[in-house]
């Protein structure tokens, strides 16, 4: 398998890129950020028009039929630029969460308005090293409620629809929760990255509709963990390369001493290494993206583990560095480096720490 990003992608990649610099400017993200929903009606609908929210969705149901490769393109170019949006947990994890659950009817029902960019949806996924949401499934009449919260949901504020495993008397179901039914409220968190918001959903005998097989969502929570830690991996390589990229235009342009800042061996070497973190790790989203569609279930952890492990740490380093690079401006709240330091620390502790990952690949390798 050639391990290349095609003509086609790059087209996507560009044409992404920009639709973002004409409509999400960082005036916009930091208007966005300070909003009550962290979120562009006007600019989802753009997006839907070119067809981003359906990528991955089957045509079928009115998507493109692509795959984890050409949404990575987008997302590394939403990461570069840091837009507040529910892409990720709709477009990336809703539409794969109802593909792995394997039910015809759950997806008929759902992913033609997520292509169309007319339904948003989320999933309540386990965060770090915490236990799954502490819902549960009860029966009422024909069809069942859910009672319980689930905690850290991305972007849940402007959800329509919550996908949500719940303990049921099979093992653990996946079940599908309209944000408006009665007995679901949401509550927003206080998050160190603004860019990114996350919400408490609570659920009082909410009407609920089973997704997949009884009992089946284990399984299904495992390959969408995996996905979302590649999907997280593509943003953070955006979020790196714009960190490399402003730091290198800066040194060449901020003079000390009578000469740029980037002629002094100790910059230069920041910038250098830099480039390294930044290249290691486009390989790295490279292979997961353009292999996770396809991957063995054994393999796919392995790759979303190497991957997330690496990026999420080169990601740290360079909005790090770019503190460093910038001096004093770097420092001050009008400068964007303090946006994606923080989308980087914030991305190192989603889902799983770089340290679980590692761990969870020593138990692999039986280190």
């Amino acid at each position: 398998m050639e391990l290349a990003v095609t003509e086609e992608q790059r087209e996507l990649g560009a044409t992404v890129r920009r639709l973002l610099a004409d409509h999400a400017p960082e005036t916009a993200v930091r208007r966005l950020m300070d909003g009550p929903d962290g979120h562009d009606p006007a600019l989802w609908s753009r997006m839907a028009a070119l067809g981003l929210q359906g990528l991955a969705v089957p045509e079928e149901y009115g998507g493109a039929g692509c795959g984890m490769a050409e949404l990575g393109v987008v997302l590394e170019e939403l990461g570069r630029c840091l837009l507040p949006s529910p892409f990720l947990p709709s477009a990336v994890l809703a539409v794969s969460t109802l593909l792995a659950a394997d039910d015809v009817g759950a997806c008929a029902t759902y992913l033609p308005g997520i292509a169309e960019g007319t339904l948003i949806a989320t999933v309540a996924l386990p965060m770090g090293d915490s236990a799954p949401a502490g819902v549960r499934a009860e029966p009422a009449g024909a069809a069942p409620v859910l009672t319980g919260t689930a905690d850290l949901v991305l972007e849940a504020q402007v959800a329509d629809l919550l996908l949500i495993p719940a303990a049921s008397p099979s093992g653990t179901t996946l079940y599908a929760v309209e944000a408006t039914a009665p007995g679901v409220t949401v509550t927003a968190l206080p998050t160190l990255d603004q860019t990114r918001r996350l919400g408490r959903v609570t659920l009082a005998s909410a009407p609920a509709v089973p997704v997949g097989a009884e009992g089946g969502a284990p399984p299904v929570v495992a390959r969408v963990l995996d996905l979302a830690e590649i999907a997280l991996s593509a943003e953070a390589l955006g979020g790196a390369q714009f960190c490399l990229d402003s730091s290198v235009a800066y040194a060449k342009v901020r003079h000390q001493f009578g000469r740029p800042i980037g002629a002094f061996q100790a910059v230069k070497h920041k910038c250098a290494d830099l480039l390294t973190l930044v290249e290691t790790a486009r390989s790295a989203v490279t292979h997961a993206t353009q292999t996770a569609d396809t991957a063995a279930p054994d393999a796919l952890p392995v790759t979303a583990s190497l991957t997330k492990s690496y990026t999420a740490d080169a990601y740290f380093t360079a909005a790090a560095e770019t503190l460093q690079i910038h001096g004093g401006l770097g420092f001050t709240w009008e400068h964007h480096a303090h946006l994606h330091f923080k989308r980087a620390k914030s991305t190192q502790l989603l889902f799983a720490t770089p340290s679980s990952h590692r761990t969870r690949l020593a138990a692999h390798l039986s280190l």
